[in-house]
């Protein structure tokens, strides 16, 4: 018999952390310096222990990379989306880990309804704007951050990462002639936008903690350098962007923090012109900003939330430099949570959601209507738990509504929804292919629930999940289930579907979201009560939503894997130590389970602007001690721990590597037990994991096989 692995051993060089009177000695923060040979021989050991540890699933991982690529279409064409006098779109072929991007001409200028493209043959005038496979060649990673085509057709505008960072190069593509321009710009962020003109683009750049602080001016065909900066923020807390609304009338200028906003707008036909404040940023208010024609007069529509906790919706003159101008349009309701609002030349769309679900809202416009205002109402569905949200609607004069929708146990599907008539036309499913030993994919072989998990503080909390078929009707406890949480910065993880799900579906596996505070799920307040000196409602809530799906009957401890990543790689390293009986595994995705040293140190990337999301530990010694309380890595007992997986990205810019792997050292060293720790450090990609949809699909196999592996062994 071949010896077992051993796992790496890393050194302890302590170092201690002073504030407020606390001392921390953190041993492990030498791995922090990503240019030393040391620290990355230590985690190519982590990997090659990793490796060695699973093995044995080699097999299980070709044969569920199989099931994912045998069930995906790999030679595909996304719905076509009209803008200008073209359709545009991407294809996939079958061997390319990469999109095309392409478009083909109109039929007519009344034509709105997508042309039905056949991705194995040839598309009539199809040209190939941006072909990401040549692009990639050569390098381990690739990635898109612009892709602007100039609103004559001409040009295309766009950038990319070739390391995993963020930062991207900048370039001009003219269409006509295939020919890259001179035009480069290196280090910009996501986004590109052209001026109406095609002779100017603008485009944002980071600061040394790589926050989007500046916009610039470039002028087509002139060297970088000469570049002009147009809007300049240097409060810390605030991100930069840069766009041009749907109806080209403006360019906008968008400056926010976690809980403020301020909008900028300049008249399109004179990009060389002063950005003018819409209204002057307030402490406490957001804002966002759509230009709207109503009764025949342009105006903006401004989604906030001044006096609205789930927002509501105002109408200003399109000249407004104040919010005293602003005059109620959509008023609050505390009931529904207003997301977003999309203006058209005939309607308005509101995306809302309320009783954990999201909506569509249309509005139809009407000059003889009070207001401008016409018929109100929601496009329906008939299923219990579903996500649905606008979907590629870039023209102001459309007559319909591009949306996506799907379910847990549905593929994605676009339609179009016609305004007049209130109907939806389907106008693609994502294809789910037969396998040839599992045979064709059947969605009513799964079936969907809507559970209601209660927290300490007597809070219901939603669950959805989805199962095999007829999965739960003993109510033993026997079904292996994965636990999936996230709970922060407002984001929220609606009910969704995905082919590698199958893998685990088809294995009897069943799949549930908890739908933790700190989401958005139930509106503003949910946010509130999971955040800041209420974060640890996020892992309460978790915490219950596994209590709940044990004492209703679906699972047990020993037959459940929790999953999660970024801030909900936080919310796993904070229930491996607040439950550890409670999972037979943890999954964390490059996790921010080091948040205190993060969140102390301001010139790390991104932190200053987070203070508004966890506190800031700097200046208030509640805040730290309250952090301290939760921080993973710094809670670490000496207790018995479930098994845990940890993957992350060396280049990864949002979370920094060495927080999952100081975690895993810390772990090891501490916890008592069987110990089952590992680390997986991708050395060639950024935050998103690899890139190439094969690389992620095996990926994706790799965890899926480590979690059937875990809930096997019960």
């Amino acid at each position: 018999m071949p010896e077992p692995p051993v796992p790496p051993t890393a050194k302890k060089l302590p170092k201690q952390r002073v504030h407020h009177g606390d001392t921390f000695v953190d041993e492990y923060e030498w791995l922090r310096d990503k240019e030393s040979p040391e620290t990355i021989t230590y985690l190519e050991a982590e990997n090659a222990y990793t490796a060695a540890r699973t093995a044995h699933l080699a097999e299980l991982r070709e044969e569920i990379f199989g099931e994912i690529k045998a069930r995906t279409k790999e030679t595909d064409l996304s719905v076509p989306s009209r803008k200008g006098g073209y359709w545009y779109y991407w294809r996939s072929v079958e061997g390319m880990q990469y999109g095309i991007g392409c478009r083909c001409p109109l039929g007519s200028p009344d034509d709105w309804a997508p042309p039905a493209l056949d991705a194995d043959t040839e598309v009539a005038g199809e040209e190939v704007l941006l072909d990401c496979n040549q692009l990639a060649e050569g390098h381990e990673f690739f990635s898109v951050g612009a892709y602007s085509v100039s609103p004559d057709g001409g040009l295309l505008a766009f950038s990319v990462d070739t390391v995993g960072d963020e930062r991207f190069l900048l370039q001009v593509k003219d269409l006509s002639s295939g020919e890259l321009l001179p035009d480069q710009v290196p280090n910009t962020a996501y986004g590109a936008t052209w001026d109406l003109d095609a002779t100017m683009l603008f485009y944002t750049t980071v600061d040394d903690s790589w926050r989007p602080h500046k916009v610039w001016r470039h002028r087509l065909r002139t060297d970088s350098a000469d570049d002009t900066v147009v809007f300049h923020e240097p409060d810390e807390r605030f991100w930069v962007s840069v766009g041009r609304t749907r109806s080209d009338r403006y360019l906008m200028i968008g400056a926010g923090s976690k809980v403020t906003s301020e909008y900028r707008v300049l008249d399109a036909n004179d990009p060389t012109g002063e950005f003018r404040v819409v209204s002057p940023r307030r402490q406490g208010v957001e804002y966002a900003v759509e230009h709207a024609v109503i009764g025949g007069e342009d105006c903006f529509l401004v989604l906030h939330n001044d006096g609205a906790e789930n927002f509501e919706i105002a109408k200003a003159p399109a000249d407004a430099t104040s919010s005293e101008q602003w005059s109620a349009l959509l008023p609050h309701d505390p009931a529904i949570r207003l997301e977003d609002v999309d203006a058209f030349s005939g309607h308005l769309v509101v995306s809302q959601r309320s009783d954990g679900l999201t909506r569509l809202r249309v509005i139809e416009l009407s000059e003889s209507a009070p207001q401008g205002l016409g018929e109100d109402y929601l496009v329906e569905f008939d299923d219990a738990i579903y996500a649905v949200g606008t979907a590629g609607n870039p023209e102001f004069s459309a007559p319909m509504i591009r949306l996506g929708y799907t379910t847990m146990a549905t593929p994605p599907a676009i339609y179009d929804f016609d305004v007049v008539t209130r109907s939806l036309r389907l106008l693609k499913q994502t294809p789910v292919l037969p396998h040839p030993r599992l045979g064709a994919f059947d969605p009513a072989a799964y079936e969907q629930h809507r559970e209601w998990a209660e927290a300490e503080d007597g809070t219901r909390i939603p669950i959805s999940i989805v199962c095999p078929k007829d999965a739960p009707a003993d109510g033993d406890g026997g079904l292996p289930m994965v636990l999936y949480g996230y709970g922060s910065y407002e984001i929220s993880i609606d009910p969704y579907f995905t082919i590698p799900r199958l893998s685990l579906l088809d294995r009897g596996i069943g799949f549930a979201i908890a739908h933790v505070r700190g989401g958005g799920e139930m509106g503003r307040r949910w946010y509130e009560e999971g955040k800041t000196l209420a974060k640890k409602n996020t892992f309460t809530d978790f915490v219950a939503c596994a209590e709940h799906l044990v004492k209703t009957g679906w699972t047990s401890p020993e037959r459940l894997v929790a999953e999660g990543g970024s801030a909900g790689g936080l919310l796993m390293g904070a229930v491996a130590n607040l439950a550890p009986e409670a999972f037979a595994g943890i999954v964390a995705n490059v996790a921010f389970v080091d948040p205190l040293t993060s969140i102390l140190d301001p010139s790390l990337p991104l932190t200053v602007i987070e203070w508004e999301e966890w506190g800031n530990p700097l200046e208030s010694p509640e805040v730290y001690a309250y952090m301290r309380s939760y921080s993973p890595y710094e809670n670490v007992q000496a207790q018995a721990y479930p098994a845990i997986l940890a993957e992350t990205s060396l280049n990864d810019t949002r979370v920094l590597y060495v927080e999952p792997a100081k975690w895993v050292a810390k772990l090891r060293e501490t916890a008592t037990g069987e110990r089952d720790f590992l680390l997986k450090t991708e050395m060639a990609a950024g935050h998103g994991g690899v890139s190439g949809r094969y690389n992620a699909w095996k990926d994706q196999a790799f965890s899926l096989a480590w979690i059937i592996d875990r809930l096997q062994r019960s």
